[in-house]
């Protein structure tokens, strides 16, 4: 018998039920994107010859700084720059449109313009995987994009076609950047936009002008046949690392889809390997096949798999490598080996990054263990003494999966078993790479359980089974929050990898292919027939996305704005997650034309979309049903209060830079204009990376040496630019490059946090109770207070290491809960490490009870979840923290102890001299480069000199041993360079341990030590450069910070020896008492030496004056004949004849003079 009732319009009402849904869903979607999303921003990349230049847009693969801007920068007189520093630039400009559906974006364009917008553009550098070659930072620039005319021909009087542009700048050590353009508040609402804007290494310019892959060549047609009907693959590769991603699989082909911006834009490329098969009795290769299986892409080297054979190729990365390692083939790796699987390592540590291949035959049991590091490529054989079938006392067994946790150093290998009566079974197998120790952590049941409609079935052994086998495939981990996952035809997840649960809501009829991860909190699922199914981390339910109902009605809508993303015929080609939102890439057939495109997943909507489609209630009113929706979510409104500024936890350090001003009437920038951009950001971005001084500068600020001469003068240039004087028609307001120290929260959890030691992190959480959320009831009892149905619960990945307090408030007028949430370092899970290296992965996760998968909040980008907050820890030394000698302080205290303070006789403003009679009051600050904090180092220390040497040039670093006999109080060599009176030393007593309170430094310069009896090089006394080393590592207890400082100091007045002394002493005293010897018998001889000189003057005087006289007295044939004589007599009187003839000469003019006196 049939049930009474109106059937007939309960089947109608059902059959209408999603056309209804998509009739109310739609205006709103529709009204969304008329209002909000309907313009976009659009970014391409340009150098310097294309700037200008419609529809141009280059590659990012030149890395070189260039030199063409210091000619810009030689022009600008009386302008605050410094006339004899070089400027560089980069060598691309960013230009930057937006476009709206439906308008001209060059209109679109003009009319932003003249309504007063720009773009804000802002780049973050991704921190450098080598952290021994550079330095970890989280480094951010704020721009300003400047209008730019168009250089083509145009018939306006004013303007045509315009954009914007700003330098694209690089950094030394990175090569993934991520751009989000926003606006300045000004013209049209654009949402904002992230670009990944990545150096592509695999990229050469050719002869021609024209680029050119170094790893195959482009092939330009997409046929079908690579895509259609293909089953998707996994894309692996280095979680935030790299900037290249490759993706295999196209049937027949040695090709793979290559790009450089997470496949906005792609190339498919035919690689250039030499396809060998290694074909022999320990390869049992069915077949041959030119397919990339695994494709694996990391910071700067690429690896693929091709048969049984694996090859890599390292790309041209200056940036990283500072010299080219880049690869000028691909590399054939394992040659001899049998490889039947690349396993991916998501995570780089210790400076480098890994890939693991998986062999079979004659290595079976074994893991090949790749590292990479600045691009160069090594393999180990794991387990290092026997094989995982060995260790585990099994005679045949295979490795089917290998995860490895870099924290641990720790390899997880999922291995198979099958044993003579042809059983199989599954174990997971942790082998540590440092005690070489192996062991048995888990044996996966054979058959899956039953859990009878339950979502988790925790596995204990007592719960019963059904008849279908597990068949494990592979494995998946998240080292923030420590969830394994085992995954085949069921998903298995621990904690601890050694408890397991069973997740029932994945059907055990379906296979998993792979696990997409996307280590915020969200896991992708990837079925064997192309279903994608989804879990949220935190909870056991598991969503089916598509196909489901909700993926229909979402394809209803978006066919109806006619989006260009959805075809009726496509093909996932992979799933993976982009900034933490869901992508795939799809080939789409539409119109006979095959294209790939990347689309958003809406997550989000598909499960707001089931939730409606699945929870509605039909009730009877009078002659008609209505129709009502039930909301599971326990809130109606979330907000984050209370948010500390960020910067302090995320160690996110900030640059601004605006364009200079431009001194024309239409506002529009030019080529020099930009070229001076160009040098002003380069220039900052060098000051950036200069300021690494161990001499704190008195101002703690990288541009304080930039300006710090031009200061005085600020306002003489804004009087030249108002009155429209500045040289080149350009401004540079030094306001406008400076470093942020101040930025504020945004209403929401920062992307990471670090975590020093003690370090408290709190904000509160307010929560509106959806209906009656308080129980009224429990006030009868005089000691009870009502009670909130809202819960907040705060999931700790290792409670060992951190802890969390959360307390409770009521707002009951509101029906609302606040609740306080501290989160702090207990200070117990890690030693001490430099700024930046070597932190523990950890996470918090913020959950609101019964939230996960129903609570959502609509926003003008479409709905977001709502109710699970996943933040990753980061436990150690945080980036942006350094020791630095406060040498400001330190003379001034110095000075002040010692009643004195006397510089060197060649002053250097840089290098302060120190006296070595006096004491030494050395003084060190902490400085934030994040925050911009600088304060006195008040913790303790280890000094040591490491080296030294009489001048700059001669400093030399001592050895080990050396080190000890300068420093140790133990010596007794006689080879100290210094003391102290501090009584405190390390555990060994081996060194003095100093601290902000010292009593200072005594200099000894004991026989043995090297500044004993230094020479001196001048008449001044002698001067040596001490080399020192101060640390805290180890006697430091209030930070996990080691902070490690060497830099030189300068001591003058050092004293002889005694030896030395003497001897100088005695030369000195000899050449004094011989030079006053000398004197003395010179002033005492000097009367008698003028008075002989003086007689025979005298003498010379009369004999002259005698022969004169006789010579006037001979008669003139006399003198006739003598003269006819002496001309005959030869030439040896002719010397003679002359002087006699002078002397006659000299007699007579003496006669004539005295003769003239007399008459006179």
């Amino acid at each position: 018998m049939s049930p009474a009732g109106p059937a007939l319009p309960r089947l109608r009402v059902l059959r209408a039920l999603w056309a209804l849904l998509v009739v109310l869903l739609a205006p709103w979607r529709l009204w969304a994107i008329k209002d909000t999303l309907e313009c976009t921003w659009q970014v391409v990349l340009n150098n310097f010859e294309t700037v200008g230049k419609n529809h141009a847009s280059d590659r990012f693969f030149n890395q070189e700084p260039l030199d063409t801007v210091d000619e810009v920068f030689s022009l600008l007189v009386d302008a605050p720059i410094d006339p004899d520093e070089r400027y560089l630039g980069f060598p691309y400009f960013l230009k930057i449109n937006y476009s709206c559906r439906g308008e001209s974006s060059e209109a679109l364009v003009r009319k932003g313009h003249l309504t007063g917008l720009k773009p804000v553009v802002l780049v973050t550098f991704q921190s450098p995987v080598n952290f021994h070659h550079w330095k970890i930072e989280q480094l951010q620039i704020q721009m300003e994009a400047a209008p730019f005319r168009s250089r083509e021909w145009c018939n306006a009087e004013e303007l045509c076609i315009m954009s914007w542009y700003m330098p694209m700048p690089i950094k030394n050590g990175s090569v993934v950047m991520r751009v989000d353009v926003s606006s300045n508040g000004l013209g049209p609402f654009i949402p904002n936009k992230r670009f990944q804007v990545n150096i592509n290494g695999f990229l050469e310019r050719q002869r021609d002008n024209s680029l050119q892959f170094t790893v195959g060549n482009e092939l330009f047609d997409l046929i079908p046949r690579y895509f259609v009907n293909v089953p998707s693959r996994p894309l692996w590769y280095t979680v935030d690392q790299a900037p290249v991603l490759i993706l295999g699989g196209i049937p027949e082909e040695k090709a793979i889809l290559l790009t450089d911006t997470n496949f906005e834009d792609f190339f498919l490329v035919e690689l250039s390997i030499d396809s060998c098969w290694v074909g022999s009795f320990y390869c049992p290769q069915a077949n041959f096949t030119a397919t990339i299986y695994d494709a694996i892409a990391t910071e700067s080297t690429l690896f693929i798999r091709q048969n049984q054979l694996i090859y890599y190729f390292t790309g041209t990365y200056t940036t990283l490598h500072e010299t080219s390692h880049g690869s000028g083939r691909w590399v054939r790796i394992l040659a001899n080996e049998c490889v039947k699987k690349l396993c991916p390592v998501h995570f780089h540590s210790n400076g480098s990054e890994y890939v693991m291949a998986l062999t079979t035959g004659k290595h079976e049991g074994y893991v090949h263990f790749g590292t990479i590091t600045d691009g160069r490529v090594s393999f180990e054989l794991l387990p290092r003494q026997q094989s995982v079938c060995n260790g585990i006392r099994v005679v045949n067994c295979s490795i089917t999966w290998a995860v490895f946790i870099a924290g641990d150093y720790d390899l997880l290998l999922l291995v198979e078993i099958e044993e003579p009566a042809s059983r199989k079974y599954f174990l997971v197998v942790s082998y540590n790479l440092v005690s070489d120790y192996l062991v048995i952590l888990y044996t996966i049941p054979e058959f899956i359980p039953d859990a009878r409609g339950l979502e988790f079935l925790m596995i204990l052994g007592t719960e019963s089974y059904t008849n279908v086998p597990m068949v494990p495939k592979g494995m998946s981990y998240n080292e923030y929050n420590n969830l394994l996952f085992i995954w085949g035809n069921f998903l298995l997840q621990s904690y601890n990898k050694e408890n397991y649960i069973y997740l029932g809501d994945f059907p055990k009829e379906l296979s998993i292919k792979y696990l997409v991860n996307s280590f915020h909190g969200d896991i992708a699922i990837v079925t064997e027939t192309e279903e994608i199914w989804y879990l949220l981390e935190g909870s056991y339910q598991v969503y089916k996305l598509f196909p489901s109902k909700g993926w229909e009605l979402y394809l209803s809508l978006r066919l109806m704005q006619q989006s260009s993303l959805y075809a009726p015929n496509e093909t996932m080609i992979t799933l993976f997650y982009d900034d933490s939102k869901l992508y795939q890439l799809v080939y789409l057939i539409d119109k006979q034309q095959g294209r790939l495109v990347k689309r958003l997943v809406p997550v989000e909507q598909l499960l707001m979309y089931q939730q409606l489609g699945n929870h509605y209630l039909l009730e009877q009113q009078g002659s008609h049903l209505t129709l009502s929706f039930a909301n599971f979510c326990p809130f109606t409104v979330m907000r984050l209060l209370d948010l500390p500024n960020p910067q302090i936890y995320t160690r996110q350090e900030r640059y601004r830079a605006q364009p200079p001003r431009i001194l024309e009437p239409s506002g529009f920038h030019n080529n020099n204009s930009l070229a001076v951009y160009q040098g002003l950001v380069y220039y900052l971005l060098w000051l950036h990376s200069m300021y690494d001084k161990p001499y704190a500068d008195p101002v703690h600020d990288p541009t304080w040496r930039w300006w710090k001469n031009k200061k005085q003068d600020q306002d003489y240039y804004f009087y030249l630019a108002s009155n429209w004087q500045s040289a080149g028609n350009v401004h540079i307001d030094m306001a406008s490059y400076e470093k942020i120290y101040d930025l504020k929260a945004e209403n929401e959890l920062p992307e990471r946090i670090f975590l020093d030691k003690g370090t408290i992190y709190s904000f509160s959480v307010f929560l509106t109770a959806r209906g009656h959320s308080f129980d009224l009831e429990a006030q009868s009892s005089a000691s009870s207070q009502p009670g909130s149905q809202v819960g907040l619960a705060v999931v700790l990945a290792d409670p060992a290491c951190i802890e969390a307090v959360v307390k409770q408030k009521d707002l009951i007028n509101r029906n609302s809960v606040l609740f306080w949430v501290t989160l702090s370092d207990k200070r117990t899970c890690f030693d001490q490490g430099i700024s930046g290296h070597h932190l523990m992965k950890t996470s918090m996760l913020i959950k609101v009870v019964g939230s996960s998968g129903h609570c959502f909040q609509n926003t003008h980008q479409g709905p977001r979840m709502q109710g699970n907050l996943m933040v990753p820890l980061l436990i150690g030394c945080p980036p942006g923290k350094r020791l630095a000698f406060d040498i400001t302080y330190t003379l001034e205290y110095n000075r002040l102890q010692n009643k004195h303070y006397f510089d060197c006789v060649h002053v250097d403003p840089e290098m302060p001299c120190f006296l070595f009679r006096d004491i030494f009051y050395p003084f060190f600050l902490i400085q934030d480069l994040v925050t911009g904090d600088s304060g006195s180092f008040q913790g303790s220390y280890v000094l040591k000199v490491v080296g030294g040497g009489p001048t700059l040039d001669t400093i030399k670093d001592y050895s080990e041993e050396d080190i000890y006999r300068f420093n140790s109080p133990l010596d007794k060599t006689g080879s100290l360079i210094w003391t102290t009176r501090n009584s405190t030393t390390t555990e060994d007593s081996a060194f003095n341990i100093m601290s902000h309170h010292s009593l200072g430094i005594e200099w000894l310069c004991l026989e043995n030590s090297p500044c004993h009896d230094t020479i001196p090089h001048s008449i001044f006394a002698p001067e040596f450069f001490f080399k020192v080393l101060v640390s805290n590592r180890g006697v430091d207890k209030s930070t996990y910070c080691d902070y490690q400082l060497t830099f030189l100091l300068h001591i003058h007045g050092l004293p002889l020896s005694a030896k030395r002394a003497f001897l100088i002493l005695m030369v000195s005293t000899s050449v004094f008492v011989g030079l006053v010897s000398l004197y003395i018998i010179f002033c005492l001889l000097l009367p008698f030496m003028v008075k002989t000189c003086n007689f025979f003057r005298w003498k010379i005087n009369n004999i002259m004056a005698s022969e004169s006289s006789y010579i006037y007295s001979i008669p003139s044939n006399t003198r006739a004949f003598n003269k006819t004589s002496l001309t005959k007599s030869g030439s040896s009187f002719r010397g003679s004849s002359d002087i006699l003839s002078k002397r006659v000469a000299e007699s007579k003019a003496e006669a004539e003079e005295t003769t003239g006196k007399s008459q006179t």
